[in-house]
């Protein structure tokens, strides 16, 4: 089955706007997924921002750069596009000030707008931008300012060990299923 879209968020969180369409009323701006392949992806994506802290949900472009007007520059965060036919939207610290750029999801691959590197999932490109030369995505501003204890001890083993070294690891099963649930630096 083919996921024809996207229902519409009406309570603040994103949860909803992932469910398939079953009546035409509820169509959303949101394009029809391509296979059930993409729609998993946006579905996995947005279940991993939520847990990220960074992904602030339905936030405007002007909310966005007042939250990061006097943070360090290189702070980030992921919110959903207010653009037709686009997921996500990035918003970081630059040092001329905030600056949104929306992230565009194509041919299974994410892509920061103007961009031709693609990448297979959203915490790819947030990783590629944040070790660049440019480091022009450096501190993710979380919801919640204090993480706790498991989420630092996760983001220090990856960041140690690397995402790709897990199986490897002298550790409980149970463990690694926690690391494996995000894998990323951030």
């Amino acid at each position: 089955m083919v996921a024809h879209g996207a229902v519409e968020d009406t309570s603040g969180t994103s949860a909803d706007r992932r469910a398939p369409l079953s009546h035409p009323e509820n169509r959303t701006h949101f394009r029809s997924f391509r296979s059930e392949s993409d729609f998993k992806t946006i579905v996995e994506t947005t279940s991993m921002l939520e847990e990220s802290g960074f992904y602030w949900g339905p936030m405007t472009v002007e909310e966005a750069h007042h939250k990061l007007k006097n943070e360090p520059v290189g702070t980030f965060l992921i919110r959903d596009s207010q653009q037709k036919d686009v997921f996500f939207a990035l918003s970081y610290r630059a040092p001329s000030g905030p600056i949104s750029v929306r992230i565009h999801f194509q041919s299974s691959g994410f892509s920061l707008m103007g961009s031709k590197k693609s990448f297979n999932n959203l915490f790819q490109l947030l990783e590629h931008y944040s070790s660049s030369a440019k480091q022009c995505l450096q501190w993710p501003y979380r919801r919640q300012r204090v993480r706790s204890l498991q989420d630092l001890c996760r983001k220090r083993i990856i960041e140690t060990c690397g995402a790709q070294a897990i199986d490897q690891l002298p550790i409980n099963p149970i463990v690694k299923d926690f690391l494996r649930s995000f894998p990323y630096r951030l």
